[in-house]
């Protein structure tokens, strides 16, 4: 029997409207960007669009502009002198350079080495090489004249930046068991005749304090976004021994997480200013600062959400940023007018009607301290409407004020939505950020928790249909509050961690350490890290739960979700398994994005459907 409302949303809708653009940059009169292509098997194809309005693929059919760097990837291309585009090819995971009329040819051996984080300077590529754990800033010659390594100095290199006269560069680096949202340091050395880095010298950040871009305004000063005040501000940084200075100082953000290598979050004007997007987790903006007198002007964009990508040349910046009835779009901003003009194409989105209106709001959390959530009301609501709470990956990430088409697929079906940014998301501040610390599995168990009594209380949700549902570390998070609390009546979990001790030593070199933050370090917290697993209390569970996982997940293995699901059929618990051949971590195949929103509302039907009650009195 059907017991939600029929939709004009399908899910082939939400799959072809579910990636965004990426990596956006001018190029002459032109704009190029990563265009998602779920409807081609998930590759990134890079495109352009020309002054005559036509957008044209850069790339042939069947190349894929994404790498593997860190696992999450990096800036995969860029632009060439003299036309063409430099980028990396996920098939073999090599450096290709391509010129129009040509076919791709391979800059770098297939030795195994992954590429990202591209910076082109004259007749060379700059960029991080990764083989194995050990990582190190190289220049590609773009001629096929093979490649020289700079310098190697961290565990993790990432934004490297040869200063305007060819004399310096800058980069970013951490350490284990540092994560980059926890410290990096920013570096500069001379550059030798050879091509070569001399001695380093940090010059902002430290083992507390993490900068996630820097960019040279001059010679000899350095602007950075980095939080020593707890918060993500825009920092001058003079290489004469002056101290840094805060530009504008505001308890907001300038930057977030680093999961991808090569993010970018504002950029130099002609007039000396420089275009920013700022804000917190309840919504960002666009705005030009005067570093003179730290005011900042926002271009009145109707935007919430913003990409971490942005290029801005003279008065005029591009960047990728959605509505909460539009989807992400590549956008093009008039910094003096404010005009804003939609680039990218577009699926038309579904009619406003169809669409919910979020709300930002806080609810009190088991101590007291508010957590941050999006209220999403399902449509034609008269009260206690059943919930979904999602929980987004990470942990450390944020889920933005904008379009997301998979919740108004639920919302047009009668089914609330709250998104969580419980303690440990970004978007406000250092110390939200820290309230994970040593707290995984708990203080994100009890916000979600929290999220959900408090819609209870206001008579929005039904105590008896609330579930709760992520990916990764959403996943951990809703598979934990399904063993650890009464309040949800099913979960629904997508590529999750279910065994922390186990992940720590089955995953990648990038987040191996992760865990000794959230948790605490191994082997000394190890009954701790058991007690946390959902894995360990499977037979607790409040309700059945569905897992799906993609079977080449090299960030969270399929045994971990093997582990789980036989935690909970040998305790006698309804437990859906569902596996995708050809899926990484994360879904990018139409067909994949299709089957798992149609197989979990499937779910929802029969749980919700089935009677009984659960959960919250």
């Amino acid at each position: 029997m059907t017991v939600f409302r029929r939709s004009p949303i399908s899910a082939l809708d939400v799959a072809r409207m579910d990636s965004a653009p990426l990596w956006v940059e001018q190029v002459g009169d032109e704009v190029w960007w990563d265009d998602p292509r779920p409807h081609e098997g998930g590759r990134r194809c890079v495109v352009r669009l020309t002054p005559d309005g036509e957008i044209r693929d850069v790339l042939p059919p069947g190349w894929n502009a994404r790498n593997r760097l860190i696992e999450y990837g990096g800036r995969s291309w860029r632009p060439v002198p003299g036309g063409g585009v430099v980028f990396t090819n996920w098939a073999d995971q090599r450096l290709y350079l391509h010129r129009e009329g040509g076919e791709p040819v391979a800059l770098t051996p297939g030795d195994g080495s992954h590429y990202g984080d591209l910076v082109v300077r004259g007749d060379e590529v700059w960029c991080v090489r990764e083989r194995g754990p050990r990582r190190d800033l190289v220049a590609v010659r773009l001629d096929g004249g093979g490649l020289r390594t700079v310098l190697t100095s961290h565990d993790f290199l990432m934004n490297p930046r040869v200063s305007p006269d060819g004399t310096r560069v800058a980069w970013i680096g951490w350490n284990h068991p540092n994560m980059p949202w926890d410290g990096t340091e920013l570096c500069v050395a001379p550059l030798r005749e050879d091509g070569t880095a001399g001695e380093r010298r940090v010059v902002a950040g430290g083992a507390d304090e993490s900068v996630v871009q820097a960019e040279w305004r001059d010679d000899d000063t350095l602007y950075a976004v980095t939080d020593p005040t707890g918060w993500w501000n825009l920092y001058e940084i003079p290489l004469d021994g002056r101290p840094p200075r805060n530009l504008a100082p505001r308890e907001e953000e300038f930057g977030t997480g680093t999961w991808k290598l090569g993010y970018a979050y504002f950029g130099f004007t002609g007039d000396g200013r420089v275009a920013a997007i700022h804000g917190t987790g309840d919504g960002k903006a666009l705005g030009v600062l005067d570093p003179a007198t730290g005011v900042i002007t926002d271009v009145g964009s109707p935007h919430t959400a913003w990409g971490s990508t942005i290029s801005v040349r003279g008065s005029r910046a591009v960047a990728v940023a959605s509505t909460p009835y539009s989807p992400y779009q590549v956008i093009e901003v008039d910094l003096e007018s404010g005009e804003v003009r939609g680039l990218s194409r577009l699926q038309d989105p579904p009619p406003r009607e169809h669409l919910p209106t979020p709300r930002a709001t806080t609810y009190p959390g088991a101590d007291g301290r508010p957590v941050h959530a999006h209220v999403y009301p399902p449509a034609e609501a008269a009260g206690r409407e059943p919930y979904l709470i999602f929980v987004h990956g990470g942990p450390t990430g944020c889920w933005p004020l904008g379009l997301d088409l998979e919740v108004a697929f639920f919302t047009s079906r009668g089914i609330g939505v709250a998104v969580v940014n419980y303690g440990g998301s970004t978007g406000y501040g250092r110390a939200y950020r820290e309230r994970l610390r040593h707290g995984w599995g708990l203080v994100d168990v009890e916000d979600s928790a929290a999220v959900a009594r408090g819609l209870v209380a206001e008579g929005l949700a039904d105590p008896a249909r609330l579930a709760i549902r992520g990916g990764s570390a959403g996943g951990w998070t809703s598979l934990c509050a399904l063993v650890r609390t009464d309040v949800f009546r099913c979960a629904v979990a997508f590529y999750a961690i279910t065994d922390a001790e186990a992940w720590a030593g089955e995953t990648h070199d990038f987040e191996s350490r992760y865990l000794d933050g959230l948790i605490g370090p191994l082997p000394e917290t190890r009954e701790r890290y058991a007690d946390r697993s959902p894995t360990t209390h499977a037979a607790r569970a409040s309700g059945p739960a569905l897992l799906m996982h993609g079977l080449e997940d090299v960030i969270v293995p399929l045994a971990q979700t093997e582990r789980f699901v036989a935690g909970m059929r040998d305790a006698g618990h309804s437990c859906e398994f569902i596996t995708f051949p050809g899926e990484q971590h994360g879904w990018r195949r139409e067909e994949t994005m299709v089957a798992s929103l149609e197989a979990e509302l499937a779910f929802y039907e029969k749980i919700f459907g089935s009677g009984g009650s659960a959960g919250l009195g």
